[in-house]
């Protein structure tokens, strides 16, 4: 009897969910991660791999899409651990931010503009703290629930003091390379979200979103005066043809731009409302977008324009003419820099610029002008136009500020997005977009309101719908507007060379991504806008004089609390907030003695080396600076731990992977602060993930009910199909379309065909005493066992390449297709009779070496995607067998290939057998002749001579013999052999227009072709021959090949070969099909009533309904009835009339040959 603690666990179902738990509680107990992953195990010098993790926003929590991300990055640490790498891999957390902001305020049912008035910003930033750290509970849990081995622990969060203090470090290095500006400038700005934008961020993935906008053209009328000489003689006012998607800016107009070499014409027209006459400007190519053919026509000279006016008699003419085109006339051509500095009358005077008005409402030409769209003369709002600010410095021109009740300039719309007091027309403190408008209800938009008042004051020329792509913010996804903002700025364009040349040391996955869209935005670069006007964040460590004359960029806590002293001294302060706290003492409990956030730096006022109070700027810091810099502020650097990045010892980075967003977000911002300030690249590879879409390829929204719960799919189905689906299904830069019904798939295939092996292996391991302690015998090898070995081996080979090419989908779709195809399907299934063998023989105990060896390995391979389940394999096997000292799959090596187990020979012939037996599976099923019944002949041609060698010589001819299930095999030399007749005739819709007259002269031809000419153009696709010395060329389309196949054959065709199966069944291969479905049935029973396989048994059969069969199965029963028992296991078999008298009667009905029979049969145990 085997002893319970010396035989392989077997199981009753798999449970992934089970099995999760249980590994969950056996890495805990043995401390698997302590033991192998944790870095401070680690001499640092000895670190082979790092991984830096995107802090995720703990602004609630994880979704689906961070399965994904987690789940790569878990891989290839898990992948590299294996091949003896010691890793670094610490988790970190972005505690600050917008989308924590917002969070917080939709939480506590407050807007930014309550926070300092309804609720302290103390009390504000304490909430979104505490909002955080909840967070942060949720997402370590997620975090090991998928099985992502990292430290924990250890991590950083942006919100610690030691972390901000390395920012401030940061900032202030930049500052003192003169890398940091403060300017007056048009930036991004989100209304929504009550803050400035980068431009990175307004290039994120999804920003950009479809609008459709009334667009006008304007009609600015240009003063005469002001024109060249040649435009005063024209008879009429003159109009300047504007277009905008944006008539919430007109009020803010302050000039028109044009292009200095673009042609542009005056046309003398009429006003398609009051049918008077007009003279208007816009560019020469646009005419006919402007002046729509089913509006406009064009005429050749005054006295066709004139004509028009015949319709002015009376009204009814006037109606008359509403339903007629207008006509135009070209009366001048021109460049655009003829009119440089002509001046116009204000389109809305309701406000003038407080300075400079004399130089405003001029006409300036610019490079951006473009004849693409519009009308080739912009409209200029310098204070909400990026384009229009430049242009409009540089001539001087004054932006639209107004000076407000405290005697500030400001522009005409607010913070908020709203037009500031005393507008006319009822549009003061509107929302310029109704977006912003947090009231549900209709709104006429600003735009139409503004385009009804230009309209009635006849400063329109038409409105048109336009479709456009319009910015929003990447967090509230409301609409950003241009802004003059007062921000600070990083000098990215300064390097820009560097960090182009700097990219091409980073290997991308996939390369496009890096090389070209990365790389183009690089190209394109602007400065960084780090200014960001919120609450919870790192505060600019920047303090300034009223005046702005002098500054301070703080670069430590040391050094702030020093120039406190100092205020203190001179009467500036009366204490020093960070009194307690022990300068150079880094120990965390002095730190977390102090706060860095704004509600304690707002209070701190320095004093300039001229003795000015200095007060700290307003902003925060960008978040994405706080991300971007945790390859230094992780370990506080300078002030802690140095040498991990001046020595390069956790710098750069080996690696970094999140979501293609990222590409503009935190990828962008790590590889410009290293370059900035330390030349170098913080990441050597980088994994740009897709989107998680759902399954119909939309993207997933709350709003849309289409999103799927994380902590659901884990709970219900294990972290390891998850993962596995996840790798399985599209390669990690594509995107994935989430059907949650396909895991069930991923379960009964992959785990629950690897499983089952698993299963067979342990029930006849532990019948046998299987423990791995024979010494290996390869000459009691067979053909299977080399093969098997030599896929093992190329598997071990390819997938160790796909892995270290960053690319886990074909790694795990090769692991998949060596567990279903060749290990389960074809190595295992045709080998089932040496584990059923009663001998414990060399050759069953190599059985058992092989299968074992074939699933440790697969263990190694998948552990990188599927840690639960791996391990438990693993451990399974192992602690049995005691091959392998360790408690791990995940502290083992990655398998190393035997080059000489490989043998691609005989992969080749094996992957043509299987071809075979495909083919002839095909034939039977076709013909409804079931497998288990034998057929006599099988004839293979190959007309390959080598390969038709190779095989007809070979000892895996019994494979085909075994599975094709017949007699006899033969491999003719020629289709002649087959005895199979083809005939050729001319296609002549194709021979018709290629030959022409000479297609009946080819068509006799053709049918006098021999059997052997017909297989050369079928195999050549083509044939060549010679009429009169002229050369013919005939191609398969040019003919029509039929064939004529043997009486009771099937015959299919493959480019590599054609096989015929006889279909003649004679009694005695009837008798041993019967046989065959006799043995199947036995067994299914076996299965349905849970036998024990080494259980004896007694057999009942009884064929009711036709007399017939009774006395043929009884014949047959006679004949074959030791193999039927040694078969299956049993001790008699019976035939009798009726088995009814037993309990669970068996019924099946199957047609044999047009016979019905029904079969009836029982077994008990004995």
């Amino acid at each position: 009897m085997l002893s319970m603690s010396r035989i392989f666990k077997e199981y009753k179902k798999l449970n992934l969910c089970k099995i999760t738990i249980e590994i969950s509680q056996y890495w805990k107990k043995h401390k698997i991660f302590q033991n192998n992953y944790n870095f401070h195990n680690h001499k640092k010098n000895t670190i082979s791999y790092i991984l830096y993790e995107g802090p995720p926003s703990l602004n609630g929590n994880p979704g689906i899409h961070h399965i994904l991300t987690r789940t790569i990055k878990d891989i290839f640490c898990r992948y590299h651990v294996l091949k003896g790498k010691k890793i670094f891999i610490k988790a970190g957390w972005d505690a600050h931010g917008l989308p924590v902001e917002l969070n917080v305020e939709k939480n506590m049912g407050i807007t930014k503009n309550d926070i300092g008035k309804k609720i302290s910003v103390k009390k504000y930033n304490n909430f979104c703290k505490n909002f955080v750290n909840q967070s942060l509970k949720e997402w370590e849990y997620f975090t090991e629930k998928i099985g992502y081995f990292i430290d924990l622990k250890n991590s950083f969060i942006t919100y610690n003091t030691k972390y901000i203090e390395s920012v401030w470090w940061l900032i202030k290095k930049l500052y003192n390379k003169n890398l940091i500006y403060k300017g007056f400038e048009i930036q991004p700005y989100s209304p929504a979200a009550g803050t400035g934008l980068s431009y990175h961020e307004l290039n994120m993935p999804g920003t950009y979103k479809e609008v459709k906008q009334l667009s006008p053209f304007l009609k600015f009328k240009a003063i005469k005066s002001t024109l060249p000489e040649k435009f005063r003689k024209i008879s009429g006012d003159i109009y300047f043809i504007s277009w905008t998607t944006a008539p919430w800016t007109i009020p803010s107009n302050t000039a028109l731009a044009l292009g200095s070499k673009i042609d542009y014409v005056l046309i003398q027209t009429y006003n398609r409302y009051t049918f008077l006459k007009e003279n208007i400007i816009f560019s020469e190519k646009l005419v006919h977008k402007i002046l729509l053919s089913n509006q406009f026509y064009s005429v050749s000279n005054k006295i066709e324009l004139d004509a028009y006016d015949a319709y002015h008699d009376n009204d009814n003419k006037i109606n008359i003419k509403k339903k007629l085109k207008i006509p135009y006339l070209i009366i001048g051509k021109f460049k655009g820099k003829e009119l440089i500095f002509s001046k116009y009358e204000q389109l809305l005077p309701w406000f003038k610029p407080y300075y400079n008005e004399d130089k405003a409402f001029q006409v300036i030409t610019g490079d951006f002008v473009n004849v693409n769209e519009g009308t080739g003369i912009v409209h200029i709002s310098p204070t909400f136009g990026m384009d229009d600010f430049v242009i409009a410095k540089k001539y001087n021109i004054p932006p639209m500020l107004v000076l407000n009740d405290k005697n500030i300039p400001v522009p005409l719309v607010d913070f908020q997005g709203k037009f500031i007091k005393n507008f006319p027309y009822g549009l003061s403190e509107k929302y310029v977009k109704n977006e912003f408008n947090t009231d549900t209800k209709n709104f006429f938009s600003v735009d139409q309101e503004i385009i009804l008042i230009l309209e009635k004051e006849q400063k329109i020329f038409r409105t048109e719908k336009h479709i456009h792509f319009y910015p929003h913010c990447w967090r509230t996804e409301k609409p950003i507007l241009y802004y003059l903002l007062n921000s600070w700025f990083i000098k990215t364009t300064e390097i820009k060379d560097k960090m182009i040349r700097l990219n091409e040391k980073i290997q991308w996955y996939p390369n496009f991504i890096g090389k070209k869209r990365f790389s183009s935005w690089l190209r394109n670069i602007k400065d960084w806008n780090l200014s960001r006007s919120r609450y919870w964040g790192t505060p600019l460590p920047i303090w300034r004089t009223e005046k702005g004359d002098e500054e301070i960029v703080i670069g430590s806590v040391k050094e702030l609390f020093i120039e406190i002293q100092k205020s203190i001294k001179y009467g500036l302060m009366s204490h020093n907030v960070f009194e307690g706290f022990t300068l150079d003492d880094m120990n965390d409990n002095n730190y977390e003695k102090i706060d860095l956030h704004k509600h304690v730096l707002d209070k701190i006022i320095l004093v300039s080396s001229k003795g000015e109070p200095m007060k700290r700027e307003f902003d925060l810091v960008d978040v994405w600076f706080d991300s971007g810099a945790m390859p230094y502020a992780q370990f506080h650097y300078p002030f802690e731990n140095k040498e991990y990045i001046d020595k390069n010892l956790l710098f750069p980075a080996d690696f970094i992977s999140e979501g293609i967003d990222q590409t503009r977000g935190w990828f962008f911002t790590l590889h410009t602060i290293s370059c900035l300030l330390f030349d170098s690249v913080a990441y050597k590879n980088v994994v740009a993930t897709g989107l998680v879409l759902d399954k119909n390829g939309h993207k997933m929204s709350k709003s849309k009910g289409n999103t799927i719960n994380p902590f659901d799919l884990i709970n219900n189905y294990g972290p390891d199909a998850i993962r596995w689906y996840i790798v399985f299904h599209s390669e990690p830069w594509d995107n994935l379309k989430f059907n949650v019904n396909d895991i069930h798939t991923v379960i009964n295939k992959f785990f629950g065909t690897l499983y089952n092996i698993y299963s067979f292996f342990a029930l006849y391991a532990n019948i046998d005493g299987f423990f791995y302690k024979e010494k290996e015998c390869t000459s009691s090898y067979t053909a299977l066992d080399f093969w098997i070995l030599s896929e093992l081996n190329s598997l071990i080979q390819k997938t160790d390449n796909y892995y270290a090419d960053y690319n886990p989908t074909k790694a795990a779709r090769l692991i998949y297709s060596f567990v279903l195809n060749q290990l389960s399907n074809w190595y295992v299934r045709l080998s089932r009779r040496r584990f059923w063998k009663e001998k414990y023989t060399k050759n069953k105990i190599s059985a058992y070496q092989i299968l074992y060896k074939c699933l440790i390995v697969v263990a190694k391979l998948i552990s990188p995607i599927a840690p639960f389940f791996s391990e438990k394999l693993y451990v399974d096997l192992n602690s049995i067998t005691k091959k392998e000292n360790y408690k791990s799959v995940h502290f083992t090596s990655f398998p190393i290939y035997d080059s000489n187990c490989i043998q691609k020979e005989l992969e080749h012939r094996m992957f043509w057998i299987q071809k075979i037996i495909s083919m002839v599976f095909s034939v039977r099923k076709k013909n409804k002749i079931k497998i288990r019944q034998p057929l006599q002949k099988l004839l293979i041609l190959v007309p390959d001579k080598k390969m038709r060698i190779q095989l007809e010589q070979s000892s895996e001819i019994e494979i085909i013999f075994q599975e094709a299930n017949v007699k006899e095999i033969e491999f003719p030399s020629s289709y002649q052999n087959l005895e199979l007749i083809k005939h050729i005739k001319p296609n002549y819709q194709s021979m018709g227009p290629k030959f022409g007259n000479k297609t009946q002269e080819i068509s006799k031809i053709i049918k006098e072709f021999s059997q052997e000419k017909i297989r050369e153009i079928e195999k050549n696709k083509k044939c060549v021959f010679f009429i009169k010395k002229k050369k013919i060329t005939l191609s398969i389309e040019d003919v029509k090949i039929i064939t004529e196949y043997i009486k009771d054959w099937s015959v299919l065709f493959d480019p590599k070969f054609t096989i015929a199966l006889d279909l003649r069944i004679t009694n005695s291969l009837w008798e041993e099909g019967i046989v065959r479905e006799l043995i199947r049935y036995i067994q299914k029973l076996r299965k349905d009533r849970k036998y024990n396989v080494i259980e004896k048994i007694i057999v009942y059969i009884s064929v009711k309904e036709n007399q017939k069969f009774q006395n043929k199965i009884q014949i047959l029963l006679q004949k074959h009835k030791d193999l039927l028992c040694k078969e299956t296991l049993s001790v008699n078999i019976f035939l009798q009339e009726n088995v009814t008298e037993y309990e669970e009667e068996e019924k099946e009905e199957k047609i044999y040959f047009g016979e019905k029979f029904i079969l009836h049969m029982q077994i008990q145990k004995v």
